[in-house]
Order: structure tokens, then C-alpha cells, then sequence
């Protein structure tokens, strides 16, 4: 098996409450993995985790062999900005930038010119039906097209995963239809994993492996 990103042995409490109970779970090359889990079950904490965003208490990480969650703020805030992708629910766009500078910051704050990395973000407006709206602020795109410009800058900078949460629980259902099967399609298109956290079954439907977290443990693997 190719796996990219591997957890083993993850746990992660906040005061008494023990989010995480010492979780195992790996993610191959290309596949979309969904983490399901009613309020509170521990799937986003084990997204952070994941993703870097947070240190486990006890437990590792590794990203293609390389142990994540030893590294220190700033090499893991440079892994989440360079071999990651972020898809929130909201979206979180930058409302006083157009949405080809929404989509090119990654590679802004990386260091690459300004005029590359919107021409570099310009090439995902048409593949995700955002032709002509390349200028436009994120107060004047809807709930979808928002989320569109998302998934292009979380893709931007060719991640080896793109993490998703909650990323329909803003839209309406046929918005939220639409959204998902780019997303999916986009970041297969571009050879990376997909982590989706997820209550939606039919967002999880999506994805070609559905796991399931309950007070801080895996409880299920099903394929989609």
C-alpha cells in the first residue's frame, strides 16, 4: 500500500475529556477518506491532528515517511501552508481580496511573485466553472461559488492533502451536490488524498472510504 499520511497510536485530551483514545488510521495516495462521528466524537480533533494543526499528547504522525507532529509551530505552519490544502465550512475567504488572490495567497505567502501566482491561480476558474469571476470579492459570489474559489486555493499550491470540514454545512443540498463532486473530482485530478469531516452521509457518500469516530475511537471502516 501507498499510504501518504498515517496516524498511529493518537491521543489527545482537553482537561477530562478525552477526545482522542489512542486512534491508529492511514491514508493512501489519491484516496478520499471520510470521517464520520456525531457532535463532540473527536472527528475534528483527529482532523487537527492530522493536519498539523495541533500536536497529539501521545502518539505520531507522519506525512509521505516524514514524522509531523515532532516538528516545531513553524516548520508544521510552512507543511500546512505548502503539502496541505484547507477546505472550511465557511469558506474563510479574505473578504478585501478578489477571488484570484483569494486562490493565489498559498503561493503569495510562500514566496512566489505576486503576477505568478495569480496567473497559477487563474488556471483553476475555469475547470471549477468560475470563469469571469476572477475580480470578484467574496461579498459578491454566493454560498457555492465561495466554496469553489476555496477548493481552488486549497489545490493551488499541489498539496499531498487537502482536509475538508464540514464542507457543505453551509449550502443547500443541490449546492452542496455540486461542491462535493468538484471537490472529489479536483482533488483526484491533481494526485492528492482527500480527508473529509462529515456528519452528512451523503457528503461521505462522496468519498471512497468512510470511517467512524465515537468518543474518541475508530469504530468502523466502510467502503463508499
Amino acid at each position: 500500500m501507498n499510504d501518504v499520511l498515517v496516524g498511529r497510536a493518537m491521543k489527545k485530551s482537553f482537561g477530562q475529556t478525552v477526545a482522542l483514545g489512542g486512534v491508529d488510521i492511514a491514508i493512501q495516495a489519491g484516496e478520499a477518506l471520510a470521517i464520520m462521528g456525531p457532535s463532540g466524537s473527536g472527528k475534528s480533533t483527529l482532523l487537527h491532528c492530522l493536519a498539523g494543526i495541533m500536536k497529539p499528547d501521545a502518539g505520531e504522525v507522519h506525512l509521505q515517511g516524514q514524522r509531523i507532529d515532532a516538528m516545531g509551530e513553524r516548520k508544521r505552519s510552512e507543511l500546512r501552508r505548502t503539502r496541505f490544502g484547507f477546505v472550511f465550512q465557511f469558506g474563510q475567504l479574505l473578504p478585501e481580496l478578489p477571488a484570484e488572490e483569494n486562490v493565489a495567497l498559498p503561493l503569495m505567502l510562500g514566496g512566489v511573485p505576486r503576477t505568478q501566482a495569480v496567473r497559477q491561480a487563474r488556471e483553476w476558474f475555469g475547470p471549477l466553472g468560475l470563469q469571469s469571476m476572477e475580480t470578484r470579492r467574496p461579498g459578491e459570489l454566493s454560498g457555492g461559488q465561495a466554496q469553489r474559489v476555496a477548493i481552488a486555493r486549497a489545490l493551488v499550491s499541489k498539496p499531498a492533502v487537502v482536509f475538508a470540514d464540514e464542507p457543505t454545512g453551509a449550502l443547500d443540498q443541490r449546492t452542496g451536490h455540486d461542491t462535493m463532486r468538484l471537490l472529489v473530482e479536483a482533488t483526484k485530478h491533481n494526485g492528492a488524498s482527500l480527508i473529509v469531516v462529515t456528519h452528512d452521509p451523503n457528503v461521505a457518500g462522496w468519498c471512497d472510504r468512510t470511517v467512524e469516530v465515537r468518543d474518541g475511537q475508530l469504530v468502523s471502516g466502510v467502503a463508499a
